[in-house]
């Protein structure tokens, strides 16, 4: 299987400078690869695609050898290819009938990453591999970079990445043929049912906490996003703050991810079968859409209560749990199932009767046609599971 292990760069003053020139220099010739598409189109009705892009390098890597001509030819390509993924990417959301998003130029803090398309092409890692204490990677135009490795690498390295997160730059190695670490069978199953109250609540009736990270820290966030309203743009001052700012949204990030990794370790070694809800959370967290009055006005739709129900799912990151969740339970060889969420809600667990009526308040659940009475939650959570272990049956029987 393939897995990605992220590592934190430890460079020198020259290599950061380098570093971020690199990301510049490669965000250039991504804006400048995605001009020349769009002129050839709308000039003679052309369309370029990457390898065309991909053979004018030589040349224009001969033309500025101190600019372009510094870095691996193959960091470059793999930019190019990102463009032409972001073409392929809209052209299939026209056909599909979705809102098109046409690919957009790159500003200096919309493009942080690199990628090196091969181990041994323009990178190496573990470039110092006699060194007894270290780990170093080495990058064309940079040089020896020093790595904070914290763990083992599993696998065979087939990219690297760099990627800068604010003021702080990581490693990112993607691996091939890394060994599943497979975990003894426990015979149990369960289905979860994701909130906001609790992260998530198993159908036994056990909760995850949800820790709200960004609710923890909003004081914080909120005199830093005042400061920075106050300070003039390219001061001193104003850089100062935003990257104050920028380093407590970083820890909000991390906080949350390592929490997601803590609760999806728990189910997997808790649960052979695990079934989840299929959720679209971009869906869910999209505004309350604005309802005109026809006086040219518009009339109460709730936005306000929407937009902290959508914060509030935002900090919970359901998404990344999920995400988490999936990879852990392929590398320990457990069973994932989604189900769709729809009215396991308000079906009685029991006696299967749905109605709106049956549940009284966002935590108590009482039927209307048996009388049986359970936490929201936990009765959500074993029509979940009864749905996905009905899914698996159909799948086998077929």
């Amino acid at each position: 299987m393939r897995r990605s292990f992220t590592f934190p760069l430890r460079p020198t003053r020259h290599q950061e400078i380098a570093l971020a020139q690199c990301l510049e220099d490669h965000r250039q010739l991504y804006n400048a690869a995605l001009e020349h598409r769009r002129t050839a189109y709308r000039v003679a009705g052309a369309t370029v695609r990457y390898g065309e892009q991909s053979a004018e390098l030589k040349h224009i890597r001969a033309d500025d050898p101190e600019g372009q001509g510094r870095w691996s030819f193959s960091s470059q390509q793999a930019t190019l290819r990102r463009l032409d993924k972001a073409f392929a990417a809209f052209f299939r959301r026209v056909k599909t009938g979705h809102k098109p998003g046409y690919p957009r130029f790159k500003g200096r803090g919309r493009f942080d990453t690199v990628t090196w398309q091969k181990d041994g092409d323009g990178c190496r890692w573990d470039s110092g591999p006699h060194h007894p204490t270290m780990t170093f990677v080495r990058l064309q135009g940079i040089g020896h970079v020093r790595v904070h490795q914290h763990r083992r690498v599993l696998g065979t390295v087939k990219t690297i990445s760099v990627r800068r997160a604010g003021h702080r730059w990581f490693v990112v190695l993607s691996c091939d043929d890394v060994p599943a670490e497979t975990l003894p069978p426990t015979g149990a199953m369960a289905g979860i049912d994701m909130g906001v109250a609790s992260l998530t609540t198993t159908s036994d009736g056990d909760r995850l906490e949800n820790r709200r990270h960004l609710a923890a820290s909003a004081a914080r966030l909120a005199v830093a996003q005042r400061e920075l309203a106050r300070a003039a743009r390219g001061s001193r001052r104003h850089r100062k703050v935003a990257a104050r700012l920028s380093a407590l949204h970083a820890k909000v990030r991390r906080q949350r991810l390592d929490a997601a990794h803590k609760a999806a370790l728990v189910l997997i070694r808790t649960y052979d079968v695990i079934v989840h809800e299929a959720l679209e959370v971009t869906n869910m967290t999209r505004r309350a859409t604005p309802q005109p009055d026809g006086h040219g006005g518009y009339l109460p739709n709730g936005a306000a209560a929407k937009s902290g129900l959508n914060r509030s799912i935002l900090d919970a990151g359901w998404g990344v749990f999920l995400t988490i969740l999936s990879h852990k339970a392929e590398s320990a060889g457990r069973e994932l199932i989604a189900v769709n969420p729809a009215n396991t809600s308000r079906t009685c667990a029991p006696c299967g009767h749905r109605a709106k009526e049956n549940r009284l308040t966002q935590a108590v659940f009482r039927c209307t046609a048996c009388g049986h009475v359970a936490h929201a939650d936990v009765n959500a959570a074993t029509n979940i599971l009864r749905a996905g272990l009905a899914l698996r049956d159909a799948a086998r029987a077929a």
